[in-house]
């Protein structure tokens, strides 16, 4: 085997999912019985829908958020026809580029950058049979995720987690095009055909001795996006954010915020920066795919953590009836609602372009 392929087998960035939950099976289950419910973490985000279980509404959980720190937004109902689409976008004060992505996201499939209103009404003649969200694009330079819980009654929470994300780039030698570039990256290459679609009309483009070429930027890592850990970044003032973003979150205990801004000084004093989602009970610390910075072992450890802390709050606010758990009928009902979508935006994810 050569040190690609070992490189890939020992670097669990790209393992499936279930590598990262099958063994901790056994330990869900433990904290179902000692809740008394297969539904404990039903009651950890009251303010958002199954307390963000990945069938909530992307478009009605940004709304808890402060305006200042919500991008502009408007919410497009399947079937919804770009006639009536635009005037809404003129009203909300959203302007070309703008991003588009479905109401209920996984993992960052057909998340687009729109450049015009040729390419929207493409997009919308392709994907519209689900409900979408149409956003400002945000331009600030860097984006991160910010993991962050705090118990009920209590005044100040935690941040457990902090995830960089690089996008995709490559950097010029003086003589080879942006095409040939990304064949010869190591992870460039593992996304070829997105990045050939989405950069088509530069692909012979010959950039300069060390000129750093961004291919993408969208962040997810279905898009090539790559998580480092940046825990080491977490201080007191950034607590002290958001904990003051918290309290103005009415329901939300539990989660990941993903955000963009402008360079890490601001964001500490909560300026430049917009919060491009809000998650829930499904987010993970994903921290934990930075294979540089830790181990396999580490990775299952620090989500057991956050299942421990996703009881903990479920416990509280049952406790305090802020939330309720949910029954063993329900979940399985939201199982098969959640694999219907799943199927359906991904038959939809494989027959994408890129571009419009």
């Amino acid at each position: 085997m050569g040190i690609p392929g070992f490189k890939k087998i020992t670097n669990w960035e790209y393992w499936p999912s279930y590598l990262f939950y099958v063994p901790l099976l056994p330990y869900a289950f433990y904290l179902a019985l000692k809740a008394r419910s297969f539904g404990f973490f039903s009651a950890v985000n009251p303010g958002i829908e199954g307390s963000g279980n990945g069938l909530e509404s992307k478009y009605k959980t940004i709304q808890l958020l402060p305006s200042n720190y919500c991008p502009n937004s408007i919410y497009v109902e399947k079937g919804e026809n770009i006639q009536d689409i635009l005037p809404k976008i003129t009203i909300n004060n959203i302007e070309f580029p703008l991003i588009i992505k479905p109401d209920i996201g996984f993992r960052g499939l057909l998340v687009t950058k729109i450049n015009n209103e040729n390419e929207l009404s493409a997009y919308l003649k392709k994907y519209n049979s689900i409900n979408l969200i149409i956003q400002e694009f945000v331009d600030y330079q860097h984006e991160c995720g910010i993991f962050y819980h705090r118990f009920p009654g209590k005044k100040k929470g935690k941040i457990t987690s902090i995830t960089l994300k690089k996008y995709l780039t490559v950097v010029g030698d003086g003589n080879s095009t942006i095409s040939a570039l990304i064949l010869n990256d190591e992870r460039a290459k593992r996304y070829s055909k997105y990045l050939f679609e989405l950069n088509k009309n530069s692909l012979e483009f010959i950039p300069k001795n060390k000129e750093e070429i961004v291919l993408n930027i969208i962040g997810n890592h279905s898009k090539g996006t790559q998580f480092i850990d940046g825990n080491h970044l977490i201080n007191s003032e950034l607590n002290l954010l958001l904990d003051k973003l918290n309290s103005q979150i009415e329901g939300w205990y539990y989660g990941r915020i993903d955000l963009k801004y402008n360079n890490f000084e601001e964001l500490l004093k909560g300026k430049n920066l917009k919060i491009i989602e809000v998650n829930g009970v499904i987010s993970e610390p994903t921290h934990i795919y930075d294979a540089s910075t830790g181990s396999y072992i580490k990775a299952l450890k620090s989500i057991k953590n956050h299942w421990k802390l996703i009881y903990i709050i479920g416990i509280k606010n049952k406790k305090l009836n802020k939330g309720n758990f949910t029954n063993l009928s329900y979940l399985i009902a939201v199982y098969f609602k959640y694999k219907k979508y799943l199927k359906k935006i991904s038959a939809l994810n494989s027959n994408a372009t890129t571009s419009f």
